[in-house]
């Protein structure tokens, strides 16, 4: 880094130049520089909901291609992911009192038995960054820890991850309760990790299979559009 861009007063920018400046931040994981950024846009008289989409989410969408296209790896993408959260702290409050419109609603957790966290969190992180409200519920997930969180929740989507063979064939497990109690289709079902593939996804009965968190969250909103359309119909029809 050269010492010009140490000197750079984010303040002498005008709007465009500070949205744009502040999505090479969130790509180069700069945390600080993404919060300042955000609490300047709101001293001007930005809604918050406005610089949630514009600077934020816009910044992560291209870190979501860019990871997709193998151009950047996890940690630069949990770097980009924690500036988002620092901006999405300051964000968040405001944006309930403004009853922002929110993409969706997503539990995610792994699966019991397994204790990997990393993927999981990408994804959690980059949904939150596509303007969805996530609750992740951690690892070694039970069926009834899953139920308790859709009950409490009443989300979208509920995401289901697991990076061992071993602990995969939960997934089903957790989808044939949802089935015996007959809300299995209240819910998109996500299923993602290593081990897992789109005929693995389709043999348990989830609805799609999300290679990694860029997938994830187009996958998501995909899914969301045509379950609106769906209802939307079906309020018509």
């Amino acid at each position: 880094m050269s010492d010009s861009d140490d000197d750079l007063d984010l303040r002498s920018l005008d709007d465009d130049e500070l949205v744009k400046q502040m999505q090479d931040d969130l790509y180069d994981g700069l945390k600080e520089e993404v919060e300042e950024g955000v609490n300047i846009l709101l001293e001007r008289g930005w809604q918050p909901y406005r610089v949630l989409t514009e600077a934020l989410v816009e910044g992560m969408r291209i870190v979501g291609i860019d990871f997709r296209d193998g151009i950047l790896f996890v940690p630069e993408v949990l770097l980009s992911a924690n500036s988002m959260k620092g901006g999405m702290a300051i964000l968040r409050p405001l944006l309930a009192e403004t009853g922002a419109p929110k993409v969706g609603k997503m539990v995610i957790g792994t699966v019991k038995g397994d204790i990997h966290d990393i993927g999981k969190n990408l994804v959690a992180m980059m949904m939150e960054g596509a303007g969805f409200e996530v609750i992740n519920i951690g690892i070694n997930n039970s069926v009834e820890a899953y139920l308790e969180a859709l009950e409490e929740h009443k989300p979208d989507i509920l995401g289901m991850s697991a990076l061992l063979t071993t602990t995969m064939p939960y997934m089903k497990v957790v989808i044939e309760e949802l089935k015996s109690k007959g809300i299995r289709d209240d819910y998109i079902v996500l299923v993602g990790g290593a081990p897992l593939n789109e005929a693995f996804a389709e043999a348990i009965g989830a609805d799609a299979y999300c290679r990694d968190a860029a997938v994830a969250v187009e996958t998501a909103k995909e899914l969301i559009a045509r379950k609106h359309n769906l209802l939307g119909a079906s309020a018509a029809g």
